[in-house]
């Protein structure tokens, strides 16, 4: 992980660098903040594996005079199945739905349904007479 852990970390390093520059020409919020984005995306993730290449030490692909025999490992061992991949993407699934479909359903059961002009689906309460009655008309 040696390889691996450089290649990032100078990326990071890079992206640090080009970032400090951005903000110093330009003073620009959102460029600045997807720079030092992309510097992160390079650090962690390097600083993550120079920190178990120091403590795992050098693996098969990082020694030069390592033989094919020296990579070898167990073959045909497979994990066992799981239901969570399942359930993750099940998950998944449904809160994209629910971004695609839950505005519409929101809207739909907030907003109060429109009444004809003769309110037939409307109840009005006793004793008040409907606005198209004989008592509205004589006045």
């Amino acid at each position: 992980m040696k390889t691996e852990s450089f290649i990032l970390l100078v990326i990071g390093i890079f992206f640090a660098i080009i970032g400090a520059i951005y903000w110093f020409t330009s003073y620009e919020q959102a460029g600045t903040l997807m720079l030092i984005g992309s510097a992160l995306l390079g650090l962690l993730p390097g600083g993550y594996y120079y920190y178990w290449y120091r403590k795992m030490g050098q693996r098969p692909e990082d020694n030069p005079d390592a033989t094919i025999a020296s990579g070898a490992g167990v073959i045909s061992s497979f994990p066992g199945s799981s239901i969570w991949p399942f359930v993750l993407a099940s998950g998944a699934f449904f809160i994209g739905l629910t971004f695609v479909f839950g505005i519409w359903f929101a809207t739909g059961c907030a907003r109060p349904r429109r009444l004809g002009p003769d309110r037939r689906h409307r109840r009005e309460p006793p004793g008040r007479p409907r606005l198209g009655s004989s008592a509205r008309r004589g006045r």
